[in-house]
């Protein structure tokens, strides 16, 4: 996209954004020159990483089922977005994005016009009293009344690189859900014959864009302490109850583990 005019005054054109690297990799056209430049480099050492995000993206459809949704560090609206997903399959379905990317909410505001169950709010996830404390977030989700939701963190942990934050910020999110509902996350990871060269990408990501950290099966486990995880339990997203309109699941699936988890 070579028009910049949809870009909200304040953001900084040369400084490439997670949100809008997301939108590229996803097929996209909210991005500008210095995210895709980022994003090449990383693809150089990992070509496989847009094959990731949108095997990623196929997890999140196969999750939907929940009648409130609050999506943590949403990104870009672009493909499969999470209201079309589940309101598709509820009409009733009530969907809060967040993100505090100003591209990503200024877009998201566009693309939910005239949407009454489905709104984005300017947030950080980090600080989770704040998202959970907004009235827009109260107001869609009913928090108040006790009603179960579904909080997704897709592709969004790994970049809070610091274990013991982001085992609170899940406690935090964990304490304010209701029983029944769902945590939905996925998260960098790595296998063995791939760890140097995940390794490196994860590496020009933070030099690039932001600190990122890669974790294993046991460190994401260990983040979802307090939940009953849903089977299959904690594995790469292509394995996760895959469909057959996602295409067959390779012999090597790609490094990028999910899990669903219930709060009893």
């Amino acid at each position: 996209m070579t028009d910049q005019t949809w870009i909200p005054e304040g953001v900084d054109p040369e400084r490439p954004s997670i949100a809008r690297i997301y939108d590229f990799y996803l097929g996209g056209n909210h991005n500008l020159p210095a995210d895709r430049e980022a994003a090449r480099e990383v693809i150089e050492v990992m070509p496989e990483l847009p094959d990731i995000m949108r095997i990623n993206r196929a997890f999140l459809r196969r999750c939907a089922g929940m009648r409130n949704f609050l999506d943590l560090g949403s990104g870009i609206p672009t493909a499969g977005n999470v209201h079309e997903i589940a309101q598709a399959v509820d009409p009733t379905a009530r969907v809060v994005y967040v993100d505090s990317d100003p591209v990503a909410v200024a877009h998201s505001r566009e693309i939910l016009s005239g949407n009454d169950r489905a709104l984005v709010v300017a947030a950080d996830l980090r600080e989770p009293e704040a998202v959970l404390g907004h009235p827009e977030v109260n107001r869609l989700l009913l928090l108040g009344l006790g009603e179960p939701i579904a909080v997704l963190m897709s592709a969004v942990l790994h970049f809070v690189p610091d274990d013991d934050e982001a085992a609170a910020l899940i406690a935090a999110y964990r304490h304010a859900m209701p029983s029944g509902s769902y945590l939905a996350i996925s998260h960098a990871s790595h296998r063995q014959e791939s760890a140097e060269r995940v390794g490196r990408a994860a590496d020009q990501y933070s030099r690039t864009v932001a600190p990122m950290k890669l974790r294993t099966l046991d460190d994401v486990a260990s983040l979802l302490k307090g939940f009953e995880l849903v089977d299959p339990g904690i594995v790469y997203c292509s394995q996760w109850r895959p469909d057959p309109e996602d295409g067959p699941v390779g012999p090597s699936p790609l490094p990028q583990l999910c899990a669903l988890a219930r709060k009893v």
